[in-house]
C-alpha cells in the first residue's frame, strides 16, 4: 500500500466504539437493509451489497436511509418486527470482517419528495387521491417545516407538519433505533439535518416560517433534531452511537436556486456562522458524529457532485466546522483518498466518505490496499445507473418507473444489485466470438465472455480501443471517464483478449467464428438546412479539429452542453441553440449534473437560445428563427454540430449476429455496457 494512504487505515472512535479504519461506506438509496419504497422487510440485496463491500476493509458501513414512515404503505418502520429478527441473525456475518454498521434512519423527504407525473395525477385528482392514500398518502409524506412548493412539481405542495406528526416521527426514531441496538448493529445515523430533506427543512429559515416552538430561534428550528438524538439516547442508554447526517452550509440561494462553487451570493439557508453555533448545539444535544458535506435539494449538485464539480468539493468546509466540535467528523463528496488520509493525518479530518464508487467496485479499498489501483473500476460520477431522477421546464421527474424502485444500480458495473440477471456464468462449450468494434460496448463483451469461458476477438479499424468513448471522455474535466477508458484497456490485457487493429471488417461472413457481435456504434445526423456542410461535427472538434474564438452549438442536449461548457472554461464566447423549451430536456441526466449546467450557463452569462429553430449556417454566423418565426442572426467564427446520432450497423448479410451499443439503439454508457453484458451472457 502507499505510504501516502496509511492514515486512512488506523482506528479511531466514536463514543466508545473502535472502528478499525477511517474508511465509511456512506448511505445511498437502494442499498438498504429494510427496503427501498416497497414493504418493510429484510432485503437480501441490501445485505448481499454490505456485506460485500465489509469483506473488502471498510471500517463503517451503512446501507441506505430507512425511513421511519415509509412512503409505500403507510408503514412504521419499528412495526415489523420480523425483519429485526432476521437482521439480527444476519449480523455475526457482519461482524466477523471486522467492520461496524450504522443504520441511517430519515424523517423522510417533505417538500424533496421526487414527484413523478403519476403521482401528480394522484394528488390532482380528488376520487384517486383517496383512493390511494393507504398505499401512498402525498399529502402526509410531502408535509414540511411550513407551506412551501415541492422541489420536483408545482402541482403538488407541502403543507405544514403538525405536532403530533413531529411527535409521532421522534418516537419512530427512538423504537426503530431500540429494535436495531437489540440486533447488533452497532449504531444509527439521523438523516437528516442535510441536504434539505425534512429535518433540515425545519432549520432552514427559507423554509421554516413556523412561529411555535420549532420555528424561528436558532434553538427552536433544530429543536426536531435535538428531540430525536434524546429520545434515542434516553431508549438505548447514553453509549449507543448516534451519527448526524449534516450539510454544513446549504449553498442555497432560495427555492429550486442552488449557488455554484466560487459564486457570490446570499445564502438562504444555513451559512458558516450559523453551522459554527449549530454544531456545538447538536454535540451538546447528544450526536457521537457528524457525516458532513454540502448542499440542498435546491442545489444538489454538491451533494450528489456530478463530474463537472471540483475534486473535494466539500473538504475544506467541513475541515472548518470540525475545529468547532470535539466529537468525530466525516467528510464526503468527490474525495480523493490520498486528499483525505493527508486531512486526516493533519487532524483536520476524522474519517473518510465515499458511496458512488462502492457501486462502481465493491472492492476497490482491498485493491487500493494491495496497490492494485489500476484494477479499480471508477466511478464515473454519471448518476445514469444510482440516481438518474431528471428534471426540466414542464415535467416533474422524468424517470421509468423501474428506475425510481431500484436505485443504486451502476452505470459501469451492470451486476450491482442487478445479481438475479446479471452474473457470469461459465459456459459449457467456449465459442469462438467475433465482436467488430472495440468501443465501451466490444470491450464489455469481450469481458465477459472471457470471464464466461469462450474465445473473444476484438476487430478495430482505429489503431486503439475506444471507439466513440474517446471524444466522449476528452473535455479537461472528464478525467473520471478516461479513468474508465484505461481500465477497459487494461482488463483487455490482463485477461489476454487479442486485438486486430487496423482492421475494418466489412463483410461478417469472412470472419471465423462461432457468434459475431456488431458494435460499430452510430453516425451524427445533419440537420437539412443551407450551409449544415460548414459546421463541425461534435466528435470532430472533442478529436481536435480547431474552432475560433467564437462558436455556436447547435444542440442543448447533454453532449452539446458538455461541449459549451469545455469552451467556455477555455475562455471563448460560446452561444447554444436548442429547439426545445429547456437545455437538457431528456431522460437519464439526473438533476444533479443538468441543473449545475443550467445554472452555470446563467450565472456565466452564456447566451442560450430556446425553441430556436436553425435556417441556415453561413461564414461567421447562424440564421435561427424563435417559436413565433422572427429570424436572429448569431454571429460565430466556428459552429458545432450536436443534434444526436442514428444507429450504424454494419450490414450482417444474412448471418446471425447480435447487436451491441449505439449501432443497436442510440442511449448512454449505461445502456451499452449493460446490454453488452446481456449479450454476452447469452453466447
Amino acid at each position: 500500500m502507499d505510504k501516502k494512504l496509511e492514515p486512512l487505515f488506523t482506528p479511531w472512535r466514536i463514543g466508545s466504539l473502535e472502528i478499525k479504519n477511517r474508511i465509511v461506506l456512506t448511505s445511498m438509496g437502494g442499498t438498504d437493509l429494510l427496503g427501498w419504497m416497497e414493504k418493510n422487510h429484510f432485503d437480501k440485496d441490501g445485505a448481499k451489497f454490505i456485506l460485500e463491500v465489509a469483506k473488502n476493509n471498510v471500517g463503517l458501513v451503512m446501507p441506505g436511509c430507512q425511513p421511519i414512515y415509509n412512503p409505500m404503505f403507510g408503514q412504521w418502520l419499528q412495526k415489523n418486527r420480523k425483519m429485526y429478527r432476521d437482521l439480527a441473525a444476519w449480523m455475526p456475518e457482519l461482524h466477523q470482517t471486522g467492520a461496524k454498521l450504522f443504520v441511517q434512519l430519515t424523517g423522510g423527504f417533505g417538500r424533496s419528495f421526487t414527484i413523478s407525473r403519476m403521482m401528480e395525477m394522484m394528488y390532482t385528482t380528488p376520487v384517486v387521491r383517496t383512493i390511494s392514500k393507504p398505499f401512498m398518502n402525498l399529502d402526509k409524506i410531502t408535509a414540511s417545516a411550513s407551506p412551501s412548493p415541492n422541489r420536483w412539481s408545482d402541482k403538488v405542495p407541502s403543507r405544514e407538519m403538525t405536532k403530533k406528526e413531529i411527535r409521532d416521527m421522534v418516537t419512530g426514531f427512538a423504537e426503530s433505533s431500540a429494535l436495531l441496538q437489540q440486533a447488533g448493529v452497532d449504531g444509527v445515523e439521523v438523516h437528516a439535518v442535510h441536504e434539505g430533506y425534512l429535518l433540515d427543512q425545519f432549520t432552514l429559515k427559507y423554509v421554516n416560517k413556523r412561529t411555535d416552538e420549532y420555528g424561528g430561534s436558532l434553538e427552536n428550528r433544530y429543536r426536531f433534531a435535538i428531540e430525536i438524538v434524546d429520545a434515542i439516547k434516553r431508549k438505548c442508554g447514553k453509549d449507543f452511537p448516534v451519527s448526524l447526517r449534516y450539510s454544513v452550509i446549504s449553498k442555497t440561494k432560495g427555492f429550486r436556486q442552488g449557488a455554484l462553487p466560487g459564486e457570490e451570493y446570499i445564502e438562504a439557508g444555513r451559512d458558516m456562522e450559523e453551522s459554527e453555533k449549530a454544531v456545538r448545539l447538536l454535540e451538546e444535544a447528544g450526536y457521537d458524529m457528524l457525516n458532513c458535506d454540502n448542499g440542498t435539494y435546491d442545489a444538489w449538485y454538491w451533494a450528489h457532485p456530478p463530474i463537472y464539480m471540483p475534486e473535494n468539493c466539500n473538504l475544506e468546509d467541513v475541515e472548518h466546522i470540525r475545529k468547532f466540535v470535539s466529537i468525530p467528523v466525516v467528510a464526503a463528496g468527490r474525495l480523493d483518498p490520498e486528499v483525505a488520509a493527508e486531512a486526516i493525518r493533519e487532524g483536520k479530518l476524522d474519517g473518510a466518505g465515499f458511496a458512488r464508487q462502492f457501486l462502481a467496485d465493491q472492492q476497490w479499498v482491498t485493491k487500493l490496499i494491495n496497490g492494485k489501483k489500476e484494477d479499480i473500476r471508477p466511478c464515473i460520477l454519471c448518476h445514469n445507473g444510482c440516481f438518474n431522477m431528471c428534471h426540466y421546464k414542464g415535467v416533474p421527474n422524468d424517470q421509468d418507473l423501474s428506475d425510481s424502485l431500484h436505485l443504486a444500480r451502476c452505470a459501469v458495473n451492470a451486476e450491482t444489485m442487478q445479481w438475479n440477471r446479471h452474473y457470469i456464468k461459465k459456459t459449457e462449450k467456449a465459442k469462438a466470438v467475433a465482436i467488430v468494434g472495440g468501443g465501451i460496448g466490444g470491450m464489455e463483451a469481450a469481458r465477459v465472455l472471457k470471464l464466461r469461458g469462450h474465445n473473444p476477438v476484438i476487430y478495430e479499424k482505429a489503431g486503439v480501443l475506444g471507439g466513440t468513448f474517446i471524444p466522449a471522455s476528452s473535455e479537461s474535466y472528464k478525467g473520471k471517464l478516461r479513468e474508465l477508458l484505461a481500465w477497459y484497456r487494461h482488463e483487455m490485457e490482463k485477461l489476454q483478449i487479442p486485438i486486430r487493429y487496423n482492421t475494418e471488417v466489412k463483410d461478417i461472413s469472412s470472419l471465423d467464428a462461432d457468434a459475431v457481435i456488431i458494435a460499430t456504434g452510430a453516425k451524427a445526423r445533419k440537420l437539412p438546412v443551407s450551409g449544415f456542410d460548414k459546421a463541425i461535427e461534435a466528435c470532430d472538434f472533442l478529436n481536435g479539429k480547431a474552432v475560433g474564438e467564437s462558436v455556436a452549438v447547435i444542440g442543448g442536449g447533454l453532449t452539446g452542453c458538455e461541449i459549451a461548457y469545455e469552451l467556455a472554461l477555455q475562455g471563448r464566447k460560446v452561444s447554444i441553440i436548442e429547439m426545445k423549451d429547456d437545455l437538457i430536456a431528456q431522460k437519464g441526466v439526473c438533476l444533479a449534473n443538468s441543473s449545475y449546467l443550467r445554472e452555470w450557463f446563467a450565472l456565466h452569462k452564456v447566451p442560450v437560445y430556446l425553441n430556436a429553430k436553425v435556417k441556415e449556417i453561413k461564414d461567421g454566423s447562424v440564421i435561427v428563427a424563435g417559436s413565433d418565426g422572427k429570424e436572429e442572426e448569431i454571429r460565430a467564427e466556428s459552429v458545432i454540430s450536436s443534434v444526436g446520432y442514428t444507429p450504424a450497423p454494419l450490414n450482417a448479410n444474412g448471418r446471425k449476429a447480435y447487436l451491441v451499443g449505439d449501432c443497436l439503439e442510440v442511449g448512454n454508457l449505461r445502456s451499452v455496457i449493460w446490454r453488452a453484458y446481456e449479450v454476452a451472457m447469452k453466447i
